[in-house]
């Protein structure tokens, strides 16, 4: 005794017979059930911007430190001796300058030669008359926009244009003048120079 299914038959999946066109309906049809056949792939990703922000947090960290270490660890020699004072004022976190009798450099970096401590007319802003040292104004031009942008990203950091200078000496005054003069123009203005400390 045969019976009779009461479930609704689904239409056919197979291709329709080879005279009759297939239409676009039925193509899509076909792909969505292939689709939901297949199984989902997991998708495994690594989040890199937690990464990227701790990255930047401990760069802003080690400019800070060598920035205050840096006048530390200066080490006297022929081209640089540094002057002996009472003061008690400690170092603080501040862009170092060093002025030798063979030249300048700022955060351990070489900025410009000296003659004899002095500075060559050509590498000034008009001439032998001039104040403003060119490759030093540009040198902490870069540096203070790097500060200022580090200040709006930081509230805790502000840019106020704090400088140790560690000169020679027998520095020249109209030297040490261009200098603080360059300083001023880039909006470095807390100056401090830094001393030997004599023995009491």
């Amino acid at each position: 005794m045969s019976t009779a299914s009461s479930r609704p038959s689904r239409p056919s999946l197979a291709p329709p017979v080879a005279d009759k066109s297939v239409s676009m309906a039925y193509v899509n049809r076909v792909v969505r059930a292939k689709l939901r056949r297949r199984a989902e792939p997991e998708h495994f990703g690594l989040n890199i911007y937690p990464m990227m922000d701790m990255l930047t947090i401990l760069l802003v960290y080690m400019m800070a430190i060598f920035a205050t270490s840096s006048a530390a660890a200066v080490q006297e020699s022929s081209e640089l001796r540094i002057p002996y004072s009472t003061s008690k004022v400690e170092l603080s976190d501040a862009i170092s300058v060093q002025i030798s009798r063979s030249g300048v450099v700022v955060d351990g970096k070489s900025i410009l030669e000296l003659r004899n401590g002095i500075v060559d007319p050509s590498l000034k802003q008009g001439g032998s008359s001039g104040f403003l040292i060119t490759p030093l104004y540009k040198t902490l031009g870069e540096i203070r926009d790097r500060k200022k942008r580090t200040a709006q990203r930081f509230a805790n950091q502000p840019f106020v244009g704090d400088v140790q200078i560690i000169a020679d000496r027998r520095t020249p005054y109209r030297t040490l003048s261009e200098v603080i003069y360059t300083l001023g123009q880039t909006e470095f203005k807390n100056l401090r120079f830094v001393v030997n400390k004599k023995a009491q």
